[in-house]
């Protein structure tokens, strides 16, 4: 089974007409891809299947995804379309991560720019491309029957999105890892300074991708990445310099202020807290805990937040990077969750 896939790029300032009438512009370019497979085209006409949205974590770019989605895809395709309808995902750049951070590169040099990104900036830029979709690529999101995946920062993107008026209504959110503190503000403020040092002292310049991908190979951070994971990263996190070397698309100061983004963490829980009741939200966490504290898992999942989740899947010898170390198993997981996704009721939407 072959992954196909579309590149979609929406340049500044394009963007749909508000309730207003007036014209929504966005100042960076936004770039995204579907994703679909040709044994699967027969329900691209089915109103039942279901369109997947897939927003990734900090430092990655929306092709992090690809191996989970072919793992997800084969699922789909060996357990027959009784099951599980997936039309098509679609996953979208953060705009200083990816494809985009290479288009956006000198304008993110800017100093307005120096602090315009963090969880709901993702959002807001998502949100922007949802709404410009119809009339820049002639596909309405608000008429397909969504489903959203987010990982670490991608999953309080995600949560954010919800609350972003006009409201994109979904049937369900698959959130992995997410970097959020229920408690006090204060469970990731080690985590957040030592994933500030690592973004600092990071090697973001090689000679070349072939370099690269050695020195990612060998480093201790990044080693036990799925390789397809690492060749992904080699060819879609790094873009060409005018000096001839290759660098990170993602540059080391705006990794930098995504961790820096304190609201970014804790506004997804009162989202998440709110979803809840009208929303079913399945949680993915790992349990090695080697990102996340296990008293943030702890404390999400306390039965006495008024967080009840439709599912809580605890993956065991894996941490908070399992897009990039376990995607195959990531993607038989994802697909299981999706047999739970029925029709929303009516009343349910109306709760939004």
């Amino acid at each position: 089974m072959k992954l196909l896939d579309e590149s979609f790029t929406l340049p500044p300032e394009m963007s749909a007409l508000g309730g207003n009438g007036e014209k929504r512009g966005y100042p960076l370019y936004i770039t995204a891809k579907r994703y679909h497979v040709q044994e699967l085209e027969v329900l691209q006409q089915d109103p039942e299947a279901i369109t997947l949205l897939a927003f990734h974590s900090t430092s990655f770019h929306k092709e992090t995804w690809e191996p989970t989605l072919e793992a997800l895809f084969d699922a789909s395709v060996a357990n027959g379309l009784d099951k599980v309808k997936i039309r098509e995902v679609w996953a979208v750049d953060c705009p200083n991560h990816g494809h985009a951070g290479i288009l956006n590169r000198e304008m993110l040099k800017r100093k307005e720019f120096e602090t315009f990104f963090g969880c709901e900036g993702y959002a807001i830029a998502v949100h922007h491309f949802l709404l410009a979709a119809p009339t820049c690529f002639g596909v309405d999101f608000s008429k397909k029957r969504l489903v959203g995946l987010g990982h670490s920062l991608g999953a309080n993107g995600l949560l954010l999105l919800q609350a972003l008026q006009p409201i994109f209504p979904f049937l369900s959110l698959i959130i992995v890892e997410p970097v959020v503190e229920p408690g006090d503000g204060h469970d990731l403020d080690a985590l957040r300074q030592k994933l500030v040092g690592n973004a600092i002292n990071r090697k973001s310049e090689w000679r070349s991708r072939d370099e690269a991908f050695l020195y990612l190979k060998e480093d201790s951070r990044t080693k036990r990445w799925d390789e397809k994971v690492m060749k992904a990263f080699v060819k879609h996190a790094i873009g060409e310099s005018p000096s001839g070397t290759v660098t990170l698309a993602c540059m080391p100061q705006q990794e930098r202020i995504m961790y820096l983004d304190m609201p970014g963490a804790t506004r997804p829980v009162g989202e998440l807290t709110r979803l809840c009741p009208i929303l079913p939200v399945h949680l993915i966490i790992g349990l090695s805990n080697d990102f996340i504290p296990r008293v943030v898992h702890d404390r999400l999942i306390d039965p006495t937040s008024g967080r009840t989740f439709a599912s809580v899947s605890e993956v065991p010898q894996v941490g908070h990077l399992m897009p990039q170390e376990i995607p195959k198993k990531l993607g038989i997981l994802v697909y299981e969750l999706l047999t739970l996704v029925t029709k929303r009721p009516e009343k349910l939407r109306a709760m939004y």
